[in-house]
């Protein structure tokens, strides 16, 4: 029989990276995006012919390796991207995929949506212009969203004669910037989206750097699935019942592990209830097993019969989460209209949702300096504020900084089901020591 260590090492094995790309208007994220795809060999023939076709219509002379991300007409037109675009790729290192969010700033709550699940974030800046305010803004989203790693991209290098005294006064303003945001691990890497230095093959014009290219990085860089450092957490999505003849009392309850590890023989605690229980079985692809873990989907079975529906977590009762009826969280406000004290909403944690109340608006953050706007009563498009929320009926809420997946909430409008705010529970910025710790001891793994 395969141990659990066996397991678990063959899990890493086939290692998944998420990343998101983000930058200024005209720093060239599209076109890094093309040139890592064409030069790693993942693009069809197909693709590749018809961003040939677009190209010469323009009159121009070579293809344009933006427009292979570019995929909505307004952007090809505009040569802008304004809706995140994934694309999913492999190499035969790592599997990846990818997000390429806008570089405007109205569209700042697209890359809260494109990061929020990343492992790493490349950050494009301009060589010419070096690190300017949204420079700043998406490193701030970065840190606030505690993706464990951040790329600097410093793009354009052909075009300030690849010299090595203008990347290193960028990567030394960028770095101590994000640095003092608590991000863990900063990557500088001087580029040539356009002409390919340095992205997928080693550049022949700045042979001051020994780093690694984009593509060596991205399939270098530690990403940590340590699935027994986080405590275990089951959002319960359904309730199962056959009561067939077959299976006449069959109870189990099906969902997603979030985090850590369950195993047959578990004491474990039901939340919000707070009634107790030991885990009989876990039925995962049709199988009874001894274990599983996150994110694998599976079906709980306890011993004692609890009442339990969708929206409860299971959680091991050495280390479940304390419940709150008092949210305090910081949240990137993603709807065109307000959220206001006083508003109601819905609150979508996991598979719970529940009626809350917006009572407090302490600050709004200013994202040029990090400064704090005290009380602005209300929130508009891509800003980011703290806010207190009191929901109706308690929710078993981990720290963002523990957990991005039980950490992280939805605010919602109760009238027509529009997205309102997108949620982090617990600090906004990590600070240097905790930065330190969590980086050397747990790995950034989430």
């Amino acid at each position: 029989m395969t141990s659990t260590t066996e397991q678990f090492a063959d899990l890493a094995a086939t290692t998944l990276l998420r990343f998101a790309t983000a930058g200024s208007v005209d720093d060239g994220k599209s076109t890094l995006v093309g040139r890592l795809l064409h030069d790693s060999k993942s693009v069809l023939t197909d693709q590749m012919e018809a961003v040939e076709a677009v190209s010469a219509q323009r009159g121009q002379e070579a293809p344009d390796l933006a427009l292979l991300t570019d995929g909505l007409r307004a952007e090809r037109e505009q040569g802008i991207t304004i809706d995140v675009a994934y694309r999913y790729f492999a190499t035969a290192r790592r599997r990846f995929i990818l997000a390429d969010t806008p570089g405007h700033v109205q569209y700042t709550r697209n890359m809260v949506t494109g990061a929020s699940t990343a492992d790493l974030a490349v950050v494009l800046v301009d060589a010419r212009n070096g690190v300017i305010e949204q420079t700043r803004r998406h490193a701030a989203v970065a840190a606030l969203l505690r993706v464990p790693h951040v790329v600097l991209a410093v793009n354009k290098m052909d075009l300030v004669g690849y010299e090595e005294s203008v990347f290193a006064a960028i990567a030394e303003e960028f770095t101590a910037y994000a640095s003092d945001l608590g991000v863990p691990e900063i990557t500088a890497i001087p580029i040539s989206a356009l002409a390919g230095d340095n992205v997928v093959e080693p550049s022949a014009h700045m042979d001051w750097y020994g780093g690694p290219t984009v593509l060596e990085h991205l399939e270098t860089v530690p990403v940590s699935h340590d699935l027994t450092a986080c405590p275990a957490r089951f959002p319960v999505q359904y309730v199962i019942r056959p009561q067939s003849a077959e299976h006449p009392d069959y109870r189990g309850y099906a969902g997603q592990i979030a985090s850590g590890v369950l195993r047959v023989g578990e004491a474990v605690t039901v939340l919000p209830s707070g009634r107790t229980s030991t885990i009989a079985g876990i039925d995962a692809l049709g199988e009874s097993v001894d274990i599983a873990w996150a994110p694998q989907s599976v079906t709980l079975r306890l011993t004692d019969d609890i009442d339990i529906s969708r929206g409860d977590l299971i959680a091991p009762s050495a280390s479940a989460p304390a419940t709150t009826q008092d949210v305090e969280a910081t949240v990137c406000h993603v709807a065109d209209q307000p959220l206001s004290v006083g508003a109601r909403v819905l609150i979508k944690h996991t598979t719970r949702t529940v009626k809350a109340i917006v009572k407090e608006i302490p600050s709004r953050l200013t994202l040029d300096d990090l400064s704090q706007h005290p009380n602005p009563g209300q929130l508009v498009a891509n800003d980011i504020g703290r806010v207190v929320v009191r929901t109706a009926e308690p929710l078993a809420l981990d720290a963002y900084a523990d957990s991005r997946r039980t950490g992280s909430f939805l605010l919602i409008d109760p009238a027509d089901g529009t997205t309102l705010a997108a949620g982090m529970a617990g600090e906004s910025f990590a600070s240097k020591a905790e930065t330190t710790v969590q980086a050397d001891e747990e790995g950034w793994d989430f």
